[in-house]
């Protein structure tokens, strides 16, 4: 049996690593990045007012699907205080999952717009908007300890995870203690008797805009998903 603090923090719920999540300063680069942001908002959201905090994971707490994508969006999660919510990546992720029973809504443009999710759960491996969209080492092994309480919590439940682009996926495999896989669009990895890792790359635009991700592909992702998940119940 866990013994002490690693007791504690096995037995943590979800909205209490949420709650950690949200109060976190560990990374002060981090920090500064997503206060300027905020601060200097382009027009467009000039009227609204930034999360501008790390961002906390959302969904189903007995899901059997987990995505784990990068980090909040500097104008998406990090403006409206939920994942994929308010940004283009959103649009492509709730789309995909609504078209697939796992949300209410293809839409995810704020934190009170009704979206709810059915049998999955979404979280980052880094928790605030990153300069360049690319965290540093450090700031991944901080937000890492979150992560790695989020696997804990759901791997009784979870069947599926679907990894978004590389940096995902390698986080995955390193806190998984899983080794001797390839990053690869749609590779689909056994892990053991019960868990399914599937590969994507990330619907960021940059992805979406140049044909490296189209619909097709993203689609059969979670397409998969369902069928591998619909096969185990």
């Amino acid at each position: 049996m866990k013994k002490g603090k690693a007791a504690d923090e096995y037995y943590l719920s979800l909205d209490k690593v949420n709650e950690q999540i949200t109060s976190c300063s560990q990374c002060p680069r981090l920090l500064q990045h997503i206060r300027k942001v905020r601060d200097n908002r382009p027009q467009r959201y000039s009227d609204q007012t930034y999360w501008a905090r790390p961002v906390p994971s959302f969904g189903d707490p007995k899901a059997r699907l987990l995505i784990i994508g990068l980090a909040p969006a500097a104008h998406g999660g990090n403006r409206t205080g939920r994942m994929f919510t308010g940004d283009s990546s959103g649009e492509w992720l709730m789309k995909a999952m609504y078209e697939t029973g796992f949300a209410n809504s293809p839409n995810s443009v704020s934190i009170d717009d009704g979206l709810l999710l059915s049998d999955a759960y979404v979280t980052s491996i880094v928790k605030c908007a990153p300069p360049m969209n690319k965290p540093i080492n450090s700031e991944i092994s901080n937000c890492s300890s979150f992560l790695r309480s989020e696997l804990d919590l759901l791997k009784s439940s979870v069947v599926v995870v679907i990894t978004l682009g590389k940096m995902a996926f390698d986080t995955f495999c390193k806190l998984s203690e899983v080794k001797g896989l390839f990053f690869k669009h749609n590779s689909v990895y056994q892990l053991d008797s019960t868990k399914t890792l599937i590969v994507s790359y990330h619907p960021s635009r940059r992805n979406t805009n140049t044909g490296t991700l189209t619909w097709p592909m993203w689609i059969q992702i979670f397409e998969k998903a369902k069928s591998i998940i619909e096969t185990k119940a």
